[in-house]
């Protein structure tokens, strides 16, 4: 590996993996998780120097795993291979130490962002050689013993003896390298191109749902009694009498339509539809307006249940003694087993038809306070997926929804954290 005497560097995966290749003495590691080439580099160079000149500290978990800082099979060759592994808990930073070369770096969680390549911002310091030896005196006990092993003269050496270990490990076990490979498998990772894709969106887009329920009573209708059904009426009443009943006839002005109207109007306005395979979406940058809107919808809302409690009230008592006067005289005529089996001379009078039907309608009737207890708004957010991303259509259709936001932006940083070659929907 090429080096030079800059501060500042990028330590890339494939400049990593050559740097501890070139390893002629000793090689040390720590950080919160390493990948499989690395791993592999660090066994070529156990081979040749011995696997007692490498030390390897991991913040050895699951979740460390699945954020993209390591995978447990680098791990495992790493065990394998009889080079001690340490776990650290809570490592984020990392260290490199090849022979008396050494570097600070931030390690990449792939979970968040693609690995850097060459030319990519620096993102490591190189250590002097006295940070060096610092560094690995107080990293572990074994790394300390390659530090003396390395030091060039006696005081040196003392000097070094005399540092203590700041940070706490411990040797992998068999036991804690089943907890974890048993995690892993239970859940996996998620492969982390993809997630990186989604959350280029999540920031932009959200999917809602906004759906009124129950105050539409002009459509609520109700079961005639069976015993009822077939017992006959009058004109007045033909258009809402089959089998069920239209509590509210059409045209009242107990109507949801103006609320309905203004619902549709907030949709419209905030939540533009991708088609029907993808249904609402709202610009997070417009989520705050529209919340401002359904909260002034509620209101209206409110009023409407107030305003309209005491008249639906009236006009299902009106409606209910619409039928029982509609039945009232055949019931008389019919004279039903139900009601004859109360009479004492065998004839059903007026109050005892009237009776009976309306104690067959209050097993049926709702009551207004029931009615309008059930209305309300329910909204209900989503966050894009990868799958809702990946479909064909998905970023024409965001584009045609929202023509005055500039996507081109969004969709290279879509490709790019995929490393994707998919072919370029949004400039088409």
């Amino acid at each position: 590996m090429t080096t030079t005497d800059a501060l500042f560097c990028s330590l890339t995966p494939l400049r990593l993996a050559e740097l501890v290749r070139s390893a002629r003495h000793a090689v040390c590691y720590a950080g919160p998780g390493l990948q499989l080439d690395l791993a592999q580099a660090m066994v070529e160079v156990a081979g040749r120097v011995g696997k007692e000149m490498l030390t390897v500290s991991l913040d050895f978990d699951d979740r460390v795993m699945r954020m993209g800082y390591g995978n447990v099979d680098a791990v495992k060759l790493l065990l394998d291979a009889g080079i001690a592994v340490q776990s650290s808990p809570g490592l984020r930073t990392a260290l490199v130490v090849v022979d008396n070369e050494g570097y600070i770096f931030t390690p990449t969680a792939l979970y968040l962002e693609a690995e850097p390549t060459d030319g990519a911002a620096s993102n490591a310091v190189r250590m002097s050689g006295e940070q060096v030896s610092q560094a690995l005196a107080r990293l572990s006990p074994a790394a300390k013993t390659i530090a003396i092993a390395q030091a060039k003269t006696p005081e040196a050496k003392q000097h070094i003896e005399a540092l203590t270990v700041d940070v706490v490990s411990a040797p992998i076990t068999p036991e804690k390298l089943a907890e974890v490979t048993s995690s892993l498998e239970t859940a996996p990772p998620v492969r982390f191109d993809l997630a990186r894709q989604v959350r280029v969106f999540e920031p932009y887009l959200q999917y809602v749902e906004l759906s009124l329920t129950g105050a539409a009573i002009q459509r609520h209708r109700m079961a005639i009694p069976e015993k009822i059904q077939n017992l006959g009426g009058s004109e007045e009443l033909e258009n809402r009498l089959r089998t069920t009943f239209e509590l509210i006839e059409k045209g009242s002005k107990l109507s949801s339509k103006p609320l309905e109207d203004a619902l549709n109007e907030i949709r419209k306005n905030f939540t533009p539809s991708l088609g029907k395979d993808h249904g609402r979406v709202v610009l997070k940058a417009a989520k705050p307006h529209l919340v401002t809107r359904l909260k002034e919808f509620r209101i209206k809302l409110e009023a409407h249940q107030k305003s309209v409690a005491e008249d639906l009230q009236k006009h299902l008592d009106t409606s209910r003694e619409q039928i029982v006067a509609y039945y009232l005289q055949r019931v008389i005529e019919a004279k039903p087993d139900a009601v004859r089996g109360q009479s004492l001379n065998g004839e059903v009078s007026e109050m005892a038809a009237k009776r009976w039907l309306t104690g067959q309608l209050d097993r049926v009737f709702p009551s207004a306070e029931s009615l309008i207890q059930e209305m309300k708004l329910e909204e209900r957010y989503k966050d894009v997926t990868f799958e809702t991303l990946n479909r064909e259509d998905f970023l024409d259709s965001v584009k045609a929804a929202f023509p005055d936001v500039d996507w081109q932006k969004a969709y290279s940083e879509f490709k790019a954290a995929g490393q994707s070659e998919a072919k370029d929907q949004m400039g088409k």
